[in-house]
């Protein structure tokens, strides 16, 4: 008896298993993930610091809306002027949007929302000034590098 409801219980998440691949879709890589931030971030944040963010249109592939607006998105600050040695203008991505309560992982193109003003100088050695703060309802464009199934 054990047995039996064993093979039943397999059974079912094999099912529920190949009924969930089914909807998945993929989406091409190239296409533009329009958001609107949910947390501000400064450019004084560290590097890898996370951000929340909540897609702001629709993504259609050949007429078909693969993403609906309003799910939540996530990204991280790839650089900063947080480090004094190394000083960089703000830079954002993309790394995962919600789906179906599951986050997906995403690659995207790093996105340089606003530049603090910068002296002749500043600029010849790489390095800005003034912090640059990126204030929730933000929106902004990545585009996708590689294709995500989500």
């Amino acid at each position: 008896m054990i047995r039996y409801k064993f093979l039943a219980v397999i059974a079912t998440a094999c099912i529920c298993f190949a009924a969930s691949s089914l909807n998945a879709a993929t989406i091409p890589a190239r296409p533009m993930v329009t958001v609107r931030t949910v947390s501000s971030v400064s450019s004084n944040d560290p590097v890898g610091r996370t951000f929340a963010a909540q897609v702001d249109q629709d993504v259609d592939v050949k007429a078909k809306v693969l993403l609906k607006a309003g799910k939540k998105a996530f990204g991280k600050i790839k650089s900063s002027r947080a480090n004094p040695r190394r000083s960089e203008p703000l830079s954002l991505e993309l790394t995962s949007i919600s789906v179906n309560g599951r986050n997906v992982a995403v690659k995207t193109n790093s996105v340089q929302p606003g530049s603090p003003q910068r002296t002749a100088q500043q600029a010849r050695h790489g390095f800005t000034a003034g912090t640059l703060v990126v204030t929730p309802g933000t929106k902004m464009q990545f585009q996708l590098a590689q294709a995500a199934t989500l």
